[in-house]
């Protein structure tokens, strides 16, 4: 049998058989579905050019799909007990106030430049400009067609000009003339063309990943408004709903993206086991820090037209949710290393393995804590220059609900980050090393006795027949 120069038969490498030239196979003893390693002797090879990993055994598969089926089956399960049926009560109620207004498209007809004394507008002091007159016709609605005029004084953040779209808010207990008024601009074009900017460089870079990962992003914004939002409006704990949303997010995404694998149920694993930590946790310190979670307008209107609510519950199910994203990030990239450091040493066992996969994640750990603290803190940043305005101390600020809300929010999450990385790398590295002995090494072929001694007297004997042959001059 021909060898090649690492040992491995090269008749495996040619036929039907054939996995690709950057790809050898394994030893039969090690196929797919065997559960068992190679045998001693056995010709064994390895790939190392990034294709897919080889798969554990079948014993360990089993194992992996005893903890999640059953996971599996009691998300399924509980997604059909929370299920929402029917309309939210109070749907149909609306205040006129906030989010809960009624609104209507309309566009920009004029824009007239007028005196702000004029019209009777009060300009603050240190403020120059003009005032502006903006006429809005509605174009959506019962009253499509009708007119009204909105004054722009001149301190307003936001300018108009004709041709705009805007969005106007509908108060049909008002009088006439005041039932119409702008309330935002409309943004659908750059809004759109941005997302799709952004699904062709995912597409482009990521490619038939990139497009499976757009498609998770789709099924988790589905999960989202179609289960959890509904679910919580129909009463159901928010907690439990975003356990069991964030779990089907979790489970659709992951398969989808990075297929059915031993090496994507790791990752799974380790997800899990995190959310439960930060679940316990943050339930834990909402308490113990007697937060409530009313802390702005919107959760106040959320609780005025559904009092069945439970604001803390909705505070720690959006823990939930916000750490989640991250934390997909984290496990899969920790089993990916522990994935890639098994094949780059076949021999490593799982404590070297966790080893280095673990000096990985100490720098994954560092950039994924600042990231996350920088962005609950752009989040807030608006509500700090307040608390700086009014100069108050650190304590103060730190200790105010509005503020240790956030910090809670923060550190919580940040926990689990943490946590998820050295669970996600051992149970990994055990993963990855288990049923999978050391490589044999393949013996080297043995020569007969004197084997040596003919090679160099065949040697010699074919010098002479060259000199002996060679012309004369």
């Amino acid at each position: 049998m021909r060898l090649h120069a690492n040992g491995t038969p090269a008749e495996l490498n040619r036929g039907p058989g054939r996995l690709g030239d950057d790809l050898t196979v394994t030893s039969f003893d090690d196929a797919p579905g065997s559960g068992q390693g190679p045998e001693p002797g056995h010709a064994h090879a390895h790939h190392h050019h990034g294709g897919p990993a080889a798969p554990v055994s079948l014993r360990l598969r089993r194992v992996i799909a005893a903890v999640l089926i059953p996971f599996a089956a009691l998300v399924a399960a509980g997604v059909v007990l929370l299920w929402p049926g029917g309309a939210p009560e109070g749907e149909g109620q609306r205040t006129g106030l906030g989010f809960d207004q009624q609104t209507e498209d309309a566009r920009i007809t004029e824009v007239e430049e007028v005196n702000c004394a004029d019209i009777g507008v009060q300009v603050p002091r240190g403020v120059t400009g003009t005032c502006e007159t903006a006429t809005v016709e509605v174009t959506t609605g019962p009253h499509a067609g009708r007119t009204f005029d909105e004054v722009v004084p001149p301190d307003a953040p936001q300018r108009y000009s004709v041709g705009q779209k805007v969005v106007v808010a509908f108060a049909p207990d008002a009088p006439e003339e005041l039932q119409y008024s702008i309330r935002d601009v409309g943004r659908e074009p750059p809004m759109l063309l941005l997302a799709g900017v952004f699904a062709l460089v995912v597409v482009a870079v990521g490619r038939l990943r990139g497009l499976l990962a757009l498609v998770g992003l789709v099924v988790s914004f589905a999960v989202l408004t179609a289960f959890i939002l509904p679910a919580i409006l129909n009463g159901s704990n928010p907690l439990l709903v975003a356990v069991i949303g964030g779990s089907v997010i979790m489970l659709v995404t992951l398969f989808l993206t990075h297929g059915v694998t031993a090496r994507t149920a790791v990752a799974v694993l380790g997800t899990l086991i995190s959310l439960l930590l930060i679940g316990l946790l943050g339930s834990a310190f909402i308490g113990w820090a007697s937060l409530t979670g009313n802390t702005d307008d919107q959760t106040s209107l959320v609780h005025s037209l559904y009092p069945g609510i439970e604001i803390r519950g909705l505070l720690l199910a959006g823990i939930l949710i916000g750490s989640l994203g991250v934390l997909d990030d984290v496990t899969v990239t920790q089993t990916s290393a522990v994935w890639e450091l098994k094949q780059a040493e076949p021999g490593a066992g799982w404590p070297k393995l966790y080893r280095s996969a673990m000096r990985i994640g100490r720098d994954h750990i560092a950039s994924v804590v600042n990231t996350l603290v920088l962005a609950y803190a752009g989040a807030a940043l608006p509500l700090l220059l307040l608390f700086t305005i009014a100069r108050s101390g650190v304590d103060t600020v730190a200790f105010s609900e509005v503020v240790a809300e956030e910090i809670v929010r923060t550190l919580v999450g940040s926990i689990g980050l943490v946590a998820s990385v050295p669970v996600t790398t051992l149970l990994a590295a055990l993963v990855v090393s288990a049923d999978r002995r050391p490589d044999a090494a393949v013996p080297a072929p043995s020569r007969a006795p004197g084997a040596a001694e003919g090679s160099r007297a065949t040697s010699r004997h074919r010098k002479r027949r060259r000199r002996t042959s060679a012309p004369r001059r």
